[in-house]
């Protein structure tokens, strides 16, 4: 009799424990895999090569968690990101100018772009996905356009005939190229991020407000939170991080490639939507995205290093993504049952 009453809170436990440590276990388990049939993954400079690939994914994802945290989805941030990547080659090399106004011109352009979507979500009550696909469209165009169709590198013809006069400088290229204490400029970035997105979200008033508004957008407008400025400003704060994964990529090109950004808009959703699994939250984390995108970059790169083909690394990454949208979502229902 005692046995049969033990069995479903021990069941309870268990299911339990697989919704809060699951996602955590793959990670450490693919990590462990990965360093023992591969001897070459455990190498330090394979592991920061790692994190400086998923750098953009991540500051991009983190952008995303923003904006899922008050119930939307931002699906403009590769866009946004491939923007800056053509706003940094147009202002150094076209119009030769130095790194700092390139940063700036690119983060105001990731703030404007932001500003977009927030009036077409919050002021014409566009549902969020619509009106975030609808601006990535323009914005992939509009980069087009700033550039005549062709990617923009130092020397190159201009439409009138010229020839650039400018070209990356060596300041702005450590922004991905550098290390500090060995450590890639670009993880530092990411980490850096990494732990004021977790302070804004968590630790103030602000970052509560924005998950009130996602748990229930009416009750927090009837208890006198504007919650339009919030949306607002979670759009606008994602338009930002785009911008600054838009700089660590141009960085990393080294040239305006007009395709820049197009690939970062699916693991930037990927990764944010994997993070909603650690722990069993089941709500968007500035953690779990991060720690998402280090799980993303364990698979490529060790699916990499094992000389597996690409659309094999696809598939394996769809998997994961399914997966911990299982453990987020539907294991997480049957524990609030």
């Amino acid at each position: 009799m005692s046995t049969t009453a033990a069995a479903p809170p021990m069941r309870t436990h268990i299911q339990g424990a697989v919704i809060k440590y699951g996602f955590i276990f793959v990670t450490v388990a693919l990590f462990a895999y990965f360093s023992l049939s591969e001897p070459a993954f455990r190498d330090s400079a394979t592991l920061l090569d790692t994190l400086r690939y998923v750098s953009v994914a991540a500051i991009l994802g983190l952008g995303v968690t923003l904006t899922m945290a008050v119930g939307g989805m931002d699906m403009s941030v590769g866009a946004v990101a491939g923007l800056g990547v053509t706003v940094a080659a147009k202002t150094m090399v076209v119009y030769n100018q130095v790194g700092v106004v390139a940063i700036i011109a690119v983060i105001a352009a990731g703030a404007l772009a932001g500003l977009v979507n927030a009036l077409l979500i919050v002021v014409m009550k566009i549902p969020d996905m619509l009106a975030t696909l609808g601006t990535m469209f323009v914005i992939q165009g509009l980069k087009l356009i700033l550039v005549d169709g062709q990617s923009i590198s130092p020397g190159m013809t201009l439409s009138d005939g010229t020839t650039a006069p400018g070209r990356f400088t060596d300041g702005f290229l450590q922004i991905d190229r550098g290390t500090v204490a060995g450590i890639p400029v670009s993880v530092l970035i990411f980490g850096g991020l990494t732990v004021l997105a977790y302070v804004f979200l968590a630790r103030t008033r602000w970052g509560r407000i924005l998950y009130a508004i996602g748990a229930n957008a009416e009750a927090s407008r009837l208890a006198g939170i504007r919650t339009g400025r919030y949306r607002a400003l979670a759009y606008v704060l994602s338009g930002v991080l785009a911008s600054i994964g838009g700089l660590i990529l141009a960085a990393r090109i080294g040239q305006g490639d007009v395709s820049a950004g197009t690939s970062q808009l699916l693991e930037a959703v990927a990764v944010a939507l994997v993070g909603t699994s650690v722990l069993g939250r089941g709500k968007p984390n500035v953690w779990g995205t991060a720690l998402g995108a280090v799980l993303i970059g364990i698979i490529t790169t060790g699916l990499t290093i094992k000389g597996l083909p690409y659309y094999t690394q696809d598939v394996v990454e769809g998997t994961v993504l399914i997966l911990a949208l299982v453990f987020s979502f539907t294991l997480s229902r049957g524990k609030r049952a």
